[in-house]
């Protein structure tokens, strides 16, 4: 459909406790790609689920010209439904199943409509996302994540949406099940909406739909022509500041000079008016009159100082917050070539399952290599994690570590205590160092002031991520070996690009499981290895 779109006029949403999420919002997505970008917490879902009609806006209209698709983040789904239930087929196959045994009721007929193919477009769907091998009446309890979301998207494909709406489509997925849903995107040609901090993805984008303090504003190209536009922005804003700043302290310069003149003014007339032995009532006009100058003088100045600072103040509006992290962190240093961790022949087994193939997986890590882990969902990369981390000991092999400190940063960033404060935590890793130099580190990671003193259980993923990474980048002994498991899972951009600020300062060797690509090349991965059939393979770095 051609004129497929989303039309959003003044529209406001607050939540029950009347918390205004949107004011009087208005824009116009047309056909094409567009993602939608913003930091956690600023409304990307809850503007999916306005434009799918999940949720009512409390002033304005949202209208969609076109069917509507939408693949929320958490897919609502049961273990016990069947694949052929969830892609909305089952009832269509059961009444093509009963005509074809000669049921020739109405109902059938009524059923199945045009979808007379709907067996043959199923499959193809299922093909175009990696699931062909799967049955359609196989289970969901059996699928893993990443299965269940292309599961979802296959079912939204096959309503043949004009409009359709996908929340961070690619979580859970492996790097396989990314490139097929990246395959399939790539030839839409209705009006597409994708929330997501995916940049691969997001450089498959027409154009970048930017949430930012209750505005949209839309930029025509994929996501790096996107930062770069945004970055040529922000050092005009940084200019405008800059001269706003100078205009301000000369504007200010002059008033006080002004003030200054004309207070010597009133001392000399004062003195010459009383060597002159003037009669009293024209002194006392002459000296009114040289307040009065002084005081237009000092409106003139102070209107000045007001315009400039309301430039200013205008100026900086346009502002993006400086959000990166830079450190240094010398206690991480690891000498080169020297051996952090050896296994030989490790072996795990489930149920008396072996994990690893032949006679188990062998690892050396040595010196401060920056090691990608990867490989499909499900073939035990964090199960190897946690064997290097020493949480979990290998059933078979040999396992030789150096002296240094291990840190270990799972999926569930549980490694802090939720109830302490950021600086509670931070003084528990780092008990030796000042209060002034753990708040100063601290700062560093972006909790500044309060934010150091609030518990770790009301952050966001995002600033519980700089909480874990603080304590552990800083503890003493710092660490040598860091281990990370997806650690940019449900990150929005601006965590992402504060991690690798995070970890471009660390100096120590780190292994990352992780199926973000554009975040494997820009943390400077120089060694990739693959977890594929019971095998850790040493492969080539991926084309991104």
């Amino acid at each position: 459909m051609s004129d497929a779109s989303v039309i959003c006029s003044a529209l406001s949403f607050s939540w029950p406790d009347d918390t205004p999420v949107f004011t009087d919002l208005s824009f116009t997505i047309g056909g094409g790609r567009t993602g939608l970008v913003a930091p956690n917490g600023a409304g990307k879902s809850t503007l999916l689920r306005l434009i799918a009609g999940e949720l009512r806006p409390t002033a304005g209209s949202v209208q969609v010209v076109g069917t509507l698709g939408y693949l929320p983040q958490d897919l609502p789904l049961t273990a016990g439904r069947t694949v052929a239930e969830v892609l909305g087929v089952d009832a269509v196959i059961r009444a093509i199943d009963a005509v074809e045994s000669g049921d020739v009721a109405d109902e059938h007929f009524a059923a199945i409509g045009d979808d007379w193919d709907i067996e043959d477009r199923t499959r193809a769907e299922l093909d175009r996302l990696g699931l062909g091998h799967l049955a359609l009446d196989r289970v969901l309890g059996t699928l893993s994540g990443g299965q269940i979301v292309s599961l979802g998207l296959a079912a939204q494909l096959l309503k043949r949406p004009d409009v359709l709406l996908l929340d961070e489509p690619t979580n859970n997925l492996d790097t396989d099940a990314r490139h097929k849903l990246y395959d399939v995107l790539s030839v839409w040609n209705g009006c597409l909406v994708v929330v997501s901090h995916d940049r691969a993805l997001l450089d498959r984008m027409d154009r970048i739909a930017e949430l930012d303090r209750g505005e949209l504003r839309l930029y025509g190209g994929n996501f790096t022509a996107y930062e770069e536009a945004v970055q040529i922005a922000q050092e005009a804003a940084e200019k405008n500041v800059r001269n706003a700043e100078q205009e301000l302290k000369r504007e200010k310069r002059e008033m006080q000079q002004a003030r200054e003149r004309a207070e010597r003014r009133a001392s000399n007339a004062a003195r010459n008016l009383k060597n002159a032995g003037l009669p009293r009532i024209f002194a006392g006009n002459m000296k009114r009159g040289a307040q009065e100058a002084a005081g237009r003088a000092g409106q003139m100045h102070g209107s000045r100082v007001g315009e400039a600072q309301a430039r200013l103040d205008e100026a900086g509006r346009a502002l993006r917050d400086d959000q990166r992290i830079t450190l240094d962190l010398p206690d991480t240093e690891v000498p080169s070539g020297r051996t952090v961790f050896l296994g030989e022949g490790l072996q795990v087994r489930h149920h008396g399952r072996p994990l690893f193939a032949g006679n188990g997986a062998d690892l050396a890590i040595r010196g401060p290599e920056r090691i990608a882990l990867t490989g499909p969902n499900g073939v035990g990369k964090t199960t190897l994690l946690r064997l290097v981390h020493g949480d979990l000991a290998a059933d078979d092999g040999t396992v030789k570590r150096a002296d240094g400190r291990i840190a270990y940063l799972s999926q569930r960033l549980d490694l802090l205590d939720a109830d302490r404060t950021v600086a509670e935590n931070f003084a528990a890793f780092a008990p030796d160092r000042t209060d002034a130099d753990r708040m100063n580190l601290l700062a560093r990671f972006l909790f500044r002031g309060a934010r150091a003193h609030l518990p770790v259980g009301v952050l966001s993923g995002g600033e519980r991520l700089r909480a874990t990474l603080a304590c552990v980048l800083c503890a003493e002994p710092a660490p040598q070996l860091l281990l990370l498991d997806e650690p940019t899972n449900n990150l929005d951009l601006v965590s992402v690009g504060q991690l690798e600020g995070a970890l471009a300062s660390y100096r120590g060797a780190f292994v990352v499981v992780s199926h973000d690509e554009r975040f494997l090349t820009a943390i400077g991965v120089d060694r990739w290895l693959r977890l594929a059939d019971g095998e850790v393979r040493e492969v080539a770095a991926p084309e991104v």
